[in-house]
């Protein structure tokens, strides 16, 4: 700073957060301070910026930028802002002193946040734009309701970028990679889709209810999703709660006396009775055991509970063959 006026040292330390209460200041609020606009603060930050570059100061601080070059490339030549600012230090006013070494040298690039992508800086341009279109085509290639492990999104991505060099190709730098997307996320047990999908984006007790049986593969009733929301979230799921929400929300289907699972596994709602007739419409005339296995397929219900409905001769009856069909 020693080549600047006073005024122009105060513009840049209140702009970069450089006091000691780290606090990085607007360009409006410091035209206050000063009595001038706006546009006149920005004209004498990048006045300062020039000076300062122009300085013998700033020719003894070379070894200090091409440390920070040589940091970014091992970190995959292009990484999230917040990322970056975190590998060097967890102390706000040391991060404000490194994002103002990061704007003075003209081998750093930032890339500001958009719709897709948050901020980030790079050192390789060729790559930096690779790893862009690249997300944007991991994304393209993901339906809404995928939900992908870490693995298999890793090895999704890693087949989108052929033309980046080798050195990068490791699974940290993807990783790093993959949190500049604010197109792809990663939800609460590590798995990956669409940012905007209700099983990535939790936002209630639904989606973690989802998640939840999503997880245990099977049937569960509504008191134990509560406990396993509590258990695995740390959120408190009151139970009536969770009942009420596993009611209402369509993807989930009771199948049983307070028992839920997906709609996606293919279970029918309704009393047996008409889970039966249903799978009967579908398949046609079945043997008892094969008519007993496509309805629990459906329905989460005892073998019994079935067998005692098959018995009703109003709805359902024998054909020659021994077959179970619907009664005319």
């Amino acid at each position: 700073m020693s080549p600047l006026q006073e005024r122009a040292r105060e513009v840049l330390f209140n702009r970069f957060g450089l006091h000691d209460n780290a606090e990085q200041k607007t360009l409006e609020s410091i035209g206050e301070l000063y009595g001038i606009t706006r546009e006149r603060v920005r004209q004498i930050e990048s006045s300062a910026l020039q000076s300062i570059k122009k300085s013998s100061a700033y020719k003894d601080e070379e070894g200090s930028f091409k440390e920070l070059k040589e940091a970014i490339v091992r970190l995959g030549g292009i990484i999230s802002e917040d990322e970056l600012l975190s590998h060097f230090s967890k102390d706000k006013l040391t991060q404000n002193y490194i994002n103002f070494f990061l704007v003075l040298h003209d081998d750093f690039t930032k890339h500001k946040e958009n719709e897709d992508f948050k901020h980030s800086w790079t050192v390789d341009k060729e790559t930096s734009g690779c790893v862009h279109e690249s997300l944007r085509k991991l994304y393209e290639s993901l339906d809404d309701s995928d939900l992908v492990a870490e693995e298999d999104i890793i090895n999704r991505f890693l087949s989108h970028l052929k033309d980046v060099a080798g050195q990068y190709k490791n699974e940290e730098i993807l990783k790093r990679w993959l949190s500049i997307s604010k197109m792809i996320g990663k939800n609460p047990l590590g798995e990956w889709g669409k940012a905007g999908a209700p099983s990535i984006r939790t936002r209630g007790i639904k989606d973690y209810a989802f998640l939840i049986l999503r997880r245990h593969k099977k049937p569960m009733h509504f008191k134990d999703v509560a406990l396993e929301i509590k258990k695995t979230f740390g959120k408190n799921a009151h139970i009536a709660t969770t009942h009420n929400e596993l009611i209402k929300d369509p993807r989930f289907v009771l199948v049983g006396r307070g028992l839920y699972a997906l709609k996606d596994w293919g279970y029918s709602q309704g009393v047996v009775r008409d889970v039966i007739k249903e799978v009967l419409k579908e398949k046609g005339p079945l043997s008892r055991e094969d008519l007993l296995k496509k309805v629990l397929e459906k329905r989460y219900v005892k073998e019994n509970t079935i067998l005692v409905n098959l018995q009703n001769g109003k709805y359902f009856k024998k054909n020659k063959e021994g077959l179970y069909v619907i009664a005319k």
